[in-house]
């Protein structure tokens, strides 16, 4: 591998352990509260920390209470394009700690390996796009800018990203490279997602006496069960991506009633789905047909039934020969000297919201195995770290001078 770049690489490692081990998880529960909720300020102060040590002037915006977007613009006055690079500071919870063979937040190296939460989803390349953007900075002026942002709340309903969107800088961005975790693979196409619950809108009545009431719960289940048709005709129509697989609509959550009221028939059921997609599906046209199943269906039951979407996050499909894909692609080569790999997100980043909200140009690619994420006994390579800082840093380069 060639390193181009200036950069302290060892200095680099030891920032992603300091990252790791703040638990960034966003948690209201004990010991916290809605009032002092856990977040990822600890860990966005710290971006921000580094950030001024460097002499850069980030901007921090507390979206919500507690939960800031940490942002800083690299100008040298030249003309030129704007380049963002992307990461968030949220980690999801660790789970249970039993399945863990290692401390989640000890940030232990062992066997060329960084352990612990956050580790590769995506503390490693968040640091890597910071460090780049530095070593850039160093190597002297350079045309138009570099963006680092360091966002809040991806692992939730991305918040950050959708703050970030509607900020006058977003509309100034050429492209993003979003850095997690996904093998050395240039993923231009990612998937999209419809979180929705369906209510179902019954009578209450005794359990003993169902005949005066109208169970919600039996026609909850004939629409989930619409629903998985649905996905099958779907997957038939579509086939299989070759990046991103087939179109799913999961459900993930039901509830049909008091669970201490076992002699009552609720006045009303509802589940959730989780539905994903591929860039073959035209989601109003989806939500077009889910709609009218799950009106049908309860109308069929002399019941009242409604579709409520909580988020609609399109699929991305980026050309490969836009410039950002093509700076990356050409990063790749020069620093590790062959091909990239071409693949997909099986779920969707900051990056969607990005180009949903801001019509922006994104791909992602960063350190870590791209299944890792959200698992017990997380972990990134050492110096999959260090090439892809390394990579960063002759993207910005290729990209702000022109990519052909």
């Amino acid at each position: 591998m060639s390193r181009r770049w200036a950069l302290d690489e060892d200095e680099l490692v030891e920032y992603v352990q300091q990252l790791v081990r703040i638990a960034s998880v966003f948690d209201t529960g004990p010991p916290y509260s809605i009032e002092q909720p856990h977040t990822e300020a600890e860990a966005a102060e710290a971006v921000a920390a580094k950030m001024r040590e460097w002499g850069w002037d980030p901007i921090v915006e507390e979206v919500v209470p507690g939960r800031p977007n940490v942002v800083a613009v690299l100008d040298c006055g030249l003309p030129g394009p704007t380049l963002m690079f992307e990461g968030h500071t949220d980690v999801v919870s660790e789970g249970d700690r039993a399945e863990w063979s290692f401390e989640p937040y000890g940030a232990e190296i062992r066997d060329g390996r960084l352990l612990g939460r956050g580790s590769a989803d995506m503390k490693a390349g968040l640091a890597a796009a910071m460090y780049a953007a530095r070593a850039v900075q160093q190597a002297g002026d350079f045309p138009g800018r570099i963006v680092v942002a360091a966002l809040c709340d991806e692992e939730g309903m991305m918040i950050g990203a959708k703050h970030f969107a509607q900020q006058p800088l977003a509309k100034q961005i050429d492209g993003v490279v979003v850095c997690e975790p996904e093998d050395y693979e240039v993923c231009a196409v990612s998937k999209g997602a419809i979180r929705l619950k369906v209510t179902v809108h019954g009578k209450m009545a005794h359990g003993a006496m169902p005949q005066h009431g109208r169970n919600p719960v039996p026609v909850a289940a004939r629409i989930i069960v619409a629903l998985t048709d649905l996905q099958r005709r779907l997957q038939e129509r579509n086939g299989t991506h070759e990046h991103l697989g087939d179109d799913y609509l999961t459900t993930t959550v039901v509830q049909g009633g008091d669970p201490d009221q076992l002699n009552v028939i609720p006045r009303q059921a509802y589940f959730l789905c989780d539905i994903r997609t591929t860039p073959a599906v035209d989601h109003e046209d989806l939500l077009f047909q889910i709609r009218q199943i799950v009106e049908e269906t309860a109308l069929a039951a002399d019941c009242k039934a409604e579709a409520e979407v909580i988020d609609n996050r399109p699929p991305v499909d980026t050309p490969v020969d836009t410039p950002v894909v093509a700076a990356l692609v050409q990063a790749h080569v020069n620093v590790v000297g062959a091909q990239p790999a071409y693949g997909g997100v099986p779920g969707t980043t900051d990056g969607t919201i990005l180009v949903r909200d801001a019509a922006l140009h994104s791909v992602v690619y960063g350190p870590g195995d791209k299944w890792i994420a959200h698992q017990a006994d997380e972990w990134v390579g050492v110096e999959d770290i260090k090439v892809c800082a390394q990579v960063y840093a002759e993207t910005a380069s290729i990209f702000l001078n022109g990519a052909k």
